[in-house]
C-alpha cells in the first residue's frame, strides 16, 4: 500500500500516477471478448482456475462434436434429425448451453473489470456484454427453431403409430434386414377450377434399392383404364375385370382416387385415405411390385414449395402452353419459350408441369418428371439449411402420406444413396402400352426386366415369380407371375437427367418454327 494515497501501489513499471482503470478496462473488456469466444479463459484470468478449465473442456468437447457431426457422422445427425424426441433434447440443450455461456460472460466481466471504472467505460462494457450476448443468443436461437419446425413437421405429416406390418424388422447395422426394395407411390393431386374432388394426373411407383440406393421410376399414364386389383382381395371382388365407374372419362386412372371410395366407401375398412389404399392395391397389382407407401402432394400449393426452395432450373426443349382448354377452343394466354437452364418460380414450374395445350399426356409426364428431378437437384444442403423453416412449414400444408415415423429414419438415411446412386425411369406411354386397352402381363415384364440390372442395360429379366401386394389391412394378396419377355431386350429405364437435358437440335427447331398462336 502506498501509505501517502490510502490505494495499492502502482506496480513497477508503471509511471506514478497514470490511471490504471483505463488499462484494467481495456485488459478486462478484451478478456470478456476472448471469454465469449472461449467460454472460461476469463474466469482462469479472474483466478477460478478450476471452473475456467473446466468450462473449456466441455466447450472444447461440444465444439469437437459438431464439428464431427457435420464432417463424418452424417449418419448419426441424420437419425438426430428425424427423432422427435431427441429434437426436444437439442431444443433444451441449445437453450440452456446458451443461457449459461451468457451468465459465464457476464460473470466473467464482473470479475475482471476494475471497481473505479468511470461511468463511460461502464456502459460500454455493458454495450460489448450485450452485443456478446446477442451474438451467442441468436445461433442458439436459429438452432431452437430449426428443431422446433423439423420436429413440427415429422409430428404433423407422419404417422406416430402405425401397423407392424409397416415397418420392416432389421437391425441398426441393416436397417431393411431381408427387404431389397422399398416402393413409393407418388401421387400428384389437382384438384383445379371447376374439378369435383382430387385428381391424380401424376402416378409414379418409386422403386429403390435399398442396399445401394438405385432407383427406378416408372410412370403411368393418367388415362390408362381398367386398373386391375389383387386376386383375392376385397377391391378384386368389387371390381373383378379392373376398375369401372361406369363411364370412360370416369374410369381412368385419374379418377380412382375420388371415385373408388365414392362408390365402395367402406370395402377397405378404417383407413386414414381410402382413395390412396385404391391406388397403391390397384398401382401395385398393375406394376406386380408390393407398394409399401404413398405421398400425396397437392399440387394446387406445388408452387409454394418451389418458391421456398428458391426455384427450380429446368431445360425446355420446345414452346409449352400456359393455359388453354382445346375442348373449349380456349388458346393459352402465353407460351414458355425453348432454352436451357431456366429457373423458374412456383407459378411458372407449375405451369411448366402442366402445359398440354396442343401436347399430348406423356409429354406432360415427362415435363412431371423433370420437374421432380429439378427439385432434388435444387435440395442441396445449403438452400435446406437457409429456407427450411419454410420448406417444412410448405411441405405439412401440400404433402400427406403414410409413412410411419419409424421409418422415416430409414428412408432419410436411404435419401442419402439415392443422390449418389442416380435415378432411372421408365414411362408407360402410348410408344409401349394401349392405355384404353392396356396389357398388363406386358407392364409387369417390363417392370421386371428394368429391376433386374439397373445398371446393365440388356440385363435379362427377374425371374417369375409372384409379387406380394398389400390387399388391405392386415391382408395380403398375390398378384400373378411376371412372365419373362422372349428374348434379350434392352433395358426399358433411361436415366432421368437425360431425358431431361437440354436439345439444342429439338429448341432451335422450334424457335425456327415459332411461337404457337396466343389469345393475346
Amino acid at each position: 500500500m502506498d501509505p501517502r494515497l490510502g490505494r495499492p501501489a502502482p506496480r513497477r513499471g508503471t509511471p506514478t500516477g497514470a490511471p490504471r482503470s483505463s488499462s484494467g478496462f481495456g485488459r478486462a473488456l478484451g478478456l470478456t471478448v476472448l471469454g465469449a469466444l472461449l467460454p472460461g479463459s476469463a474466469l482462469l484470468a479472474a483466478g477460478y482456475r478450476k471452473a475456467g478449465w473446466w468450462l473449456l473442456g466441455g466447450f472444447a468437447a461440444a465444439l469437437a462434436g459438431v464439428v464431427w457431426l457435420a464432417t463424418a457422422g452424417h449418419d448419426v445427425a441424420l437419425q438426430i434429425a428425424v427423432n422427435p424426441t431427441v429434437l426436444v433434447l437439442v431444443i433444451a440443450a441449445a437453450t440452456v448451453g446458451a443461457l449459461a455461456w451468457v451468465l459465464v460472460v457476464v460473470a466473467g466481466y464482473r470479475l475482471l473489470a476494475p471497481g473505479t471504472t468511470a461511468a463511460g467505460p461502464r456502459l460500454i462494457g455493458g454495450v460489448v456484454v450485450v452485443l456478446l450476448s446477442l451474438g451467442i443468443a441468436a445461433p442458439a436461437f436459429e438452432v431452437v427453431q430449426l428443431a422446433a419446425a423439423q420436429r413440427d413437421l415429422l409430428t404433423n405429416l407422419f404417422a406416430a403409430g402405425s401397423d407392424a406390418d409397416d415397418i420392416p424388422a432389421g437391425t441398426a447395422a441393416d436397417p431393411w434386414g431381408d427387404k431389397d426394395r422399398v416402393n413409393v407411390l407418388l401421387l400428384g393431386g389437382d384438384g383445379g377450377d371447376g374439378r369435383d374432388g382430387v385428381r391424380t394426373d401424376t402416378v409414379i411407383v418409386a422403386s429403390i434399392d435399398t442396399e445401394t440406393g438405385a432407383t427406378t421410376t416408372f410412370s403411368l399414364p393418367r388415362n390408362l383404364q381398367e386398373l386391375p386389383f389383387p386376386p383375392g382381395s376385397p377391391l378384386a371382388q368389387v371390381y373383378p375385370d379392373g376398375f369401372d365407374a361406369g363411364s370412360e372419362s370416369e374410369s381412368l386412372l385419374n379418377a380412382v382416387y375420388r371415385n373408388g371410395p365414392a362408390a365402395h366407401p367402406d370395402v377397405l375398412g378404417d383407413v386414414a385415405d381410402p382413395g390412396a389404399e385404391f391406388l397403391k392395391q390397384g398401382v401395385g397389382e398393375a406394376l406386380g411390385l408390393p407398394i409399401d407407401y404413398h405421398v400425396l402432394i397437392n399440387l394446387e400449393g406445388f408452387s409454394q414449395m418451389i418458391d421456398a426452395l428458391g426455384g427450380i432450373t429446368v431445360d425446355v426443349n420446345y414452346y409449352v402452353p400456359i393455359g388453354g382448354e382445346p375442348t373449349l377452343g380456349h388458346l393459352p394466354h402465353a407460351y414458355i419459350a425453348p432454352g436451357p437452364d431456366q429457373l423458374m418460380g412456383g407459378d411458372r414450374a407449375l405451369d411448366y408441369a402442366r402445359g398440354r395445350f396442343g401436347l399430348d399426356d406423356y409429354q406432360r409426364m415427362d415435363r412431371q418428371r423433370c420437374v421432380l428431378d429439378a427439385i432434388v437437384a435444387a435440395a442441396d444442403p445449403i438452400t435446406l439449411l437457409t429456407r427450411y423453416q419454410e420448406i417444412a412449414a410448405t411441405t405439412q400444408d401440400i404433402v400427406s402420406t403414410d409413412i410411419p415415423q419409424a421409418v422415416v429414419g430409414r428412408l432419410a438415411d436411404l435419401a442419402l444413396k439415392i443422390k449418389d446412386a442416380g435415378i432411372r425411369s421408365v414411362v408407360f406411354d402410348d410408344s409401349v402400352i394401349r392405355p384404353a386397352y392396356p396389357d398388363y402381363d406386358r407392364i409387369r415384364s417390363i417392370v421386371g426386366q428394368a429391376l433386374a440390372d439397373p445398371g446393365a442395360p440388356g440385363a435379362a429379366p427377374a425371374p417369375e415369380a409372384p409379387a406380394a401386394v398389400q390387399a388391405g389391412p392386415g391382408t395380403t394378396a398375390v398378384a400373378g407371375p411376371v412372365p419373362a419377355p422372349t428374348g434379350p431386350a434392352p433395358s426399358p429405364a433411361t436415366a432421368a437427367a437425360d431425358a431431361c437435358a437440354y436439345d439444342p437440335v429439338a429448341a432451335q427447331e422450334a424457335l425456327a418454327q415459332g411461337q404457337p398462336p396466343t389469345s393475346r
